[in-house]
């Protein structure tokens, strides 16, 4: 729901139409409502293929496409380069994660997991964006991680009523329960590369509502090695241990600040 001052204010601005391409929901959910609800009209695709018919049908014009750089099927420089042919917009790139030298090449911008508006408007405008702080530490939960970003969350109260927040926090927190029983899965079964596509799903999806705690351990489960060994599963079940303490206390917050 808009109030009239928001929809005063989104009227005095001319933003872009925006298409965002993303496979994970609770990242491309989180993302869209921001969007729309600071201005923009936010057009959305699960993959690379969802995208292209979307342009190749009527109505989707968007003058900026934001594209994750790490989905499955069709994705990376090739999903740019079947844009192109398609649209004149701005392609930005979006990831949880650095990307290679390839896609930063060939998109126009890039833009790290969790953004904001503001964020946009600062690449739309061509000014260069901070380089993401890269925290070092110990494996496992960080008391000193708030389990929500206070500033997502202000920003959120601005946008939208409690209502919609607890909405998206909980679709944050049912995605990282569904996670957390694939990531048991993969670690009984010590499957690096299943971990690791799990952590970077969980990084992006709560990085991007601001779920700290959660987010941070995602990372860490992106980050193990290719070829794991020695006691590498071990530290993963160790963050698997961790993730379901941050799940309990996302469902706390649910609870205690977001009451139904």
């Amino acid at each position: 729901m808009q109030t009239v001052c928001m929809r005063d204010l989104i009227a005095q601005r001319d933003l872009p139409v925006v298409l965002l391409i993303d496979d994970d929901m609770v990242s491309r959910e989180v993302a869209a409502t921001v969007l729309t609800l600071s201005g923009y009209t936010v057009y959305t695709a699960d993959d690379g293929v969802s995208a292209l018919k979307k342009l190749g049908g009527k109505g989707c014009n968007p003058a900026v496409i934001l594209m994750d750089a790490q989905m499955p099927g069709l994705s990376g420089e090739e999903l740019i380069r079947e844009l192109r042919s398609r649209t004149n917009a701005m392609l930005i790139a979006i990831s949880g994660s650095e990307v290679g030298d390839g896609i930063l090449s060939a998109a126009d911008g890039f833009l790290m997991k969790p953004f904001d508006a503001a964020s946009l408007e600062r690449v739309l405008q061509k000014q260069d964006l901070a380089p993401a702080t890269k925290r070092a530490g110990k494996i496992g939960l960080d008391s000193n991680d708030p389990v929500v970003s206070p500033e997502s969350l202000a920003q959120l109260r601005s946008l939208m009523p409690e209502k919609g927040i607890r909405e998206i926090y909980s679709a944050v927190a049912a995605d990282l329960e569904k996670r957390l029983v694939e990531l048991e899965t993969a670690i009984a079964s010590k499957n690096a590369e299943a971990v690791r596509r799990i952590g970077h799903a969980i990084k992006g999806g709560c990085g991007m509502a601001g779920a700290l705690q959660a987010a941070r351990l995602g990372a860490m489960l992106e980050a193990l090695p290719e070829d794991p060994v020695g006691n590498q599963f071990d530290n993963s079940a160790k963050i698997l241990k961790d993730l379901r303490g941050a799940a309990r206390n996302l469902e706390r917050i649910l609870t205690s600040e977001l009451p139904v």
